[in-house]
């Protein structure tokens, strides 16, 4: 593997800061950098949205309740009134020379309905909901198409690009900035792709494609032009999996252990449970790994309750009794508590298994337990991110699992994967990953999957409930809460917010509190608390001390509490798929009937609608996970960078699987003909590739 060089600069005027541009500055560059661009490159990748047709190109009579829309249309009658709560609002009427509708804004900007005329043509997007027998749309994103602010460029244009926007941005300050990066840099965009795979992909050249992107006169073409930016993103992420796997392959060799069926046999026959035939399954694939000589590298996934840590301590005592230490890594000290209390029980009894729990902070005994590891007489050890640690040496260290792996940075987990004797490494996961994606995102990775509960879990009852109906629904959980039983009730936002008309979690706990449920222990619990509080409150949870917890999200990956019957989410229109049922999947972990009601907040946009419904539908997480990626793309699915996860700009993994099949094969055969890049039609691509990926393969190397 060469070593990696400092990125090269090729094109110095394309890479200058946006915000030397003319009409950005320093305020303006700081709202693009929300947007993620930094440089005039950027801003050329920054591409729109949605295209504007300036004439009247949608009928109305069409639209149905519940559709996104976006059209232009001309403004008939413009109202602005004072409601009875003394609540300002305005309400206009649209037409596209046939048919009409209503706009209604109940928050919006002094000089708003100034810039609203009759007679003036305007492009309309939002979700369309009904009133009184009439379409309506609130609150719909809007710009005017006949302002004489437009410049002279633009207003011949017949289609308009319409971009993403941040802070004080407007459509018109872009799209400006826009055509001056093209009029002063476009002789700078150089071409990253090889001749060969543009020509036979019929790929447009690079410049070419980014000006069609943001000039096209033709927006029923961009998807094809777009398919070179989505090849190319796919084309050098999968020539870095294709390096780590030749790198893994000719140049690591693992620990191969021997299955001796001592202490794995042991706790095989005292289980006090029938393991699954999934739990089986995987195990012989984890096993012929751990028997090998390469260096295993294996992401488990399951459903929550699926029995992935059962699993994992069969591949620890695999290890140990081959004379090596094994490791679980938890994100939260709660976690790594809840795995040590469990494990401890499991193995009770068993002398020669000797288990700790390593945390961070200063605490009693934590030096002898650093000894004890460092001198091989502790070999299970459970711990946090104080497992990272310098002072903390190992003697043997064979084996490691990452509970929750997404919640580890990607240095974080290579720092554990480049100990010397190249430990086994096994990834858990609760967050399901579609069955026909999991290789190529993961890419370096193997993937085991438990898909089947145990026999003695209930499935949890799923309810969608309107907000208007809350009060029945309070009752229900009422009736749970003197039955001894605890419940959660999530809300999306912390704070008030004014842009989003939501509940909060401030004002959503003080309500529950105070006037729903002022007999029982209330308690909130947010991602701003320091982590010691949200321990606390958690352990508190636990333990029964307090019966409703209001939360936002932070919730979602956490302690197991049996005791937990009713999960209440409100707004849950405006949570991902993924992410309810990994909110669902906190009640239901004991014996009891549990149950999850989805409250939902008028109105609701028909993906909306998809997933609430497809909630209701079944608890398979991988049914949801492949649900969740058609309706809402990668890009919310697969969550942040510091997961390790890729964050595509262009691609959709789902839509764009048969570009990444062509990518993947093109980069794994360039690979195999030339490792480092070394023949000169690969130049280019070698530049391009240390630029993009220099610094993540190094971390990845391991």
């Amino acid at each position: 593997m060469e070593k990696s060089k400092k990125p090269e600069v090729r094109e110095p005027g394309i890479q200058t800061p946006v915000k030397f541009l003319k009409g950005i500055g320093e305020v303006r560059s700081r709202f693009l950098a929300k947007l993620g661009v930094g440089t005039v490159l950027d801003l050329m990748e920054l591409f729109p949205r949605a295209y504007i047709q300036r004439e009247l190109n949608t009928p109305i009579a069409e639209f149905r309740v519940g559709q996104q829309v976006a059209f232009t249309a001309q403004i008939c009658w413009v109202d602005k009134r004072v409601t009875k709560k003394n609540q300002p609002q305005i309400n206009i009427g649209i037409s596209d020379g046939v048919s009409a509708m209503v706009c209604t804004w109940f928050k919006f900007y002094p000089g708003m309905e100034d810039k609203l005329k009759p007679g003036g043509t305007a492009w309309f997007s939002g979700t369309v909901s009904e009133y009184q027998n009439m379409l309506q749309l609130i609150h719909p994103d809007f710009e005017i198409l006949d302002e004489d602010t437009e410049s002279d460029f633009w207003k011949q244009r017949p289609v308009l690009p319409v971009y993403p926007l941040s802070g004080t941005l407007t459509q018109k300050v872009i799209r400006n900035a826009v055509l001056l990066a093209f009029s002063q840099y476009a002789n700078h965009i150089a071409e990253n792709l090889p001749e060969e795979l543009i020509g036979r992909h019929r790929f447009e050249p690079r410049k070419n494609a980014l000006q069609m992107m943001h000039f096209t006169t033709r927006p029923d073409m961009v998807e094809m032009v777009k398919n070179r930016f989505v090849y190319e993103e796919f084309f050098y992420q999968q020539l870095m999996w294709a390096r780590h796997n030749r790198f893994h392959r000719d140049e690591v060799k693992g620990i191969v252990f021997e299955n001796k069926k001592h202490l794995t046999r042991r706790m095989y026959d005292t289980l006090p449970f029938v393991l699954t035939s999934a739990q089986k399954r995987v195990l012989k694939e984890i096993f012929a790994d751990m028997t090998s000589e390469k260096q295993m590298s294996r992401l488990l996934q399951g459903d929550v309750g699926s029995g992935k840590t059962i699993v994992t301590l069969f591949a620890m005592l695999l290890a140990i009794e081959n004379g090596f230490q094994a490791v679980l890594m938890a994100p939260t000290e709660i976690l790594a508590e809840q795995h040590y209390q469990n494990i401890s029980r499991l193995l009770q009894g068993n002398a020669e298994v000797s288990v700790c729990l390593l945390k961070g902070g200063v605490y009693k005994g934590k030096k002898e337990i650093k000894e004890q590891i460092a001198d091989g007489s502790i070999n299970l050890i459970i711990g946090t991110h104080a497992l990272l640690q310098e002072d903390v040496q190992f003697s043997s260290l064979g084996f490691i699992a990452v509970d929750e792996q997404h919640r580890f940075g990607v240095e974080q987990r290579a720092k554990l994967g480049k100990r010397r004797t190249r430990p086994d490494m096994l990834y858990l996961s609760a967050t399901p990953i579609p069955r026909s994606l999991a290789m190529t995102v993961y890419g370096d990775l193997e993937v085991s999957i438990l898909d089947e509960l145990p026999p003695n879990r209930k499935p949890v009852s799923t309810f969608v409930r309107s907000s208007e109906k809350l009060d029945l629904v309070y009752a229900e959980v009422r009736k749970e809460l003197h039955k001894g039983r605890q419940a959660y009730i999530v809300c999306p936002l912390i704070e008030e917010s004014e842009k989003l008309d939501l509940l909060s979690a401030e004002k959503l706990f003080q309500h529950i509190k105070t006037k729903v449920f002022p007999e029982f222990t209330v308690a909130l619990l947010h991602g701003r608390m320091k982590n010691a509080d949200k321990d606390a409150i958690m352990h508190a949870f636990k333990q029964g001390e307090i019966k409703v917890l209001v939360s936002t999200t932070v919730i979602e990956v956490g302690v197991d509490v049996p005791n937990a019957t009713v999960m209440l989410i409100e707004h849950a229109e405006r949570f991902g798929l993924a992410q309810l049922h990994q909110l669902r999947g906190r009640v239901g972990r004991g014996a009891d009937q549990s149950v999850c009601f989805l409250i939902e907040h008028f109105p609701v946009s028909a993906v909306g609608r998809e997933r609430l419904t497809a909630m209701t539908g079944t608890t398979d997480g991988f049914v949801i996970a492949e649900k969740d990626l058609e309706l809402r793309g990668p890009g919310e699915f697969f969550g942040t960078e510091q997961s390790g996860l890729p964050r595509f700009r262009f691609a959709n993994l789902l839509r764009d699987q048969h570009i990444l099949k062509l990518a993947r094969n093109d980069a794994f055969d360039l690979i195999s003909k030339d490792f480092d890049f070394v023949l000169p039609e690969h130049s280019m691509v070698r530049s391009q590739f240390r630029q993009l990926y220099a610094k993540k393969e190094t971390l990845m190397q391991y």
